[in-house]
């Protein structure tokens, strides 16, 4: 367990881009917080094809608790484009969880062919830490009570050298890496489905912007159609 991190602030943050597919009212689950997913087949290989640009995917712990996900590059012909890329046949696995409470009998755990790294806080209990250190998985300490996202980006990229991290969400980390202005570009997928329900999570949740001259900027780089889905890049501009 690492209680500090030996990155500084001169440490090179790795270029982060998400990966999210939304309903046409911009949310990613129903109000039930229970993923189905919504997307294509299509939009599922675009997942795929993203990992192998990848040195670490990384998702929230609701996520991989929810869904059978092992976070990991999928078939061979994905692992032979990493590998003609430069890259390690599998990348490294990331799951965001401030308490670390992660279901022990999740998927990801039941497959051992890369590192998992659990990003925590002070709030998680040394017992679920314990537990999860048993299962093979590094649990690294950053922030009180909210994950210092710049800190654990900072001890990514110093200790395990990942240079490109995609996020898989859910919105209360896709939110807290925008908010603090580490996110360089967002792959949305725009489905033809409407959820509704002000309870439902949306592509960034958590504490937002209270004025529209604070709100993060965003630039489209490309946008191509598929059937009904719309697959937009967008460039998210600095300040």
């Amino acid at each position: 367990m690492n209680r500090k991190s030996k990155a500084t602030d001169r440490t090179p943050m790795p270029f982060v881009f998400l990966n999210v597919a939304t309903t046409a009212d911009g949310k990613i689950a129903p109000a039930n917080r229970q993923f189905e997913p919504f997307s294509s087949p299509r939009d599922h290989g675009l997942l795929l094809k993203l990992r192998t640009d990848a040195d670490a995917v990384m998702s929230g712990a609701r996520t991989v608790d929810s869904v059978p996900v092992n976070l990991g590059p999928g078939p061979a012909k994905y692992r032979r484009m990493r590998v003609k890329k430069g890259l390690s046949e599998y990348n490294l696995r990331i799951v965001v969880s401030g308490s670390a409470s992660i279901d022990p009998d999740a998927e990801i755990f039941k497959h051992k062919f890369s590192p998992i790294i659990i990003l925590a806080t002070e709030r998680a209990p040394k017992r679920r830490i314990e537990r999860l250190q048993k299962l093979g998985a590094e649990v690294a300490i950053f922030g009180k009570t909210e994950l210092d996202f710049p800190n654990a980006l900072r001890w990514l990229r110093n200790k395990w050298n990942v240079k490109r991290l995609l996020c898989e969400g859910g919105g209360e980390i896709n939110a807290g890496l925008i908010r603090a202005g580490l996110v360089h570009e967002i792959y949305q997928t725009l489905c033809p489905v409407i959820f509704g329900g002000r309870d439902a999570p949306t592509l960034a949740d958590g504490q937002g912007f209270d004025r529209l001259r604070d709100a993060t900027r965003l630039k489209m780089k490309a946008m191509k159609r598929h059937g009904d889905e719309l697959y937009l890049i967008w460039e998210v501009l600095p300040g």
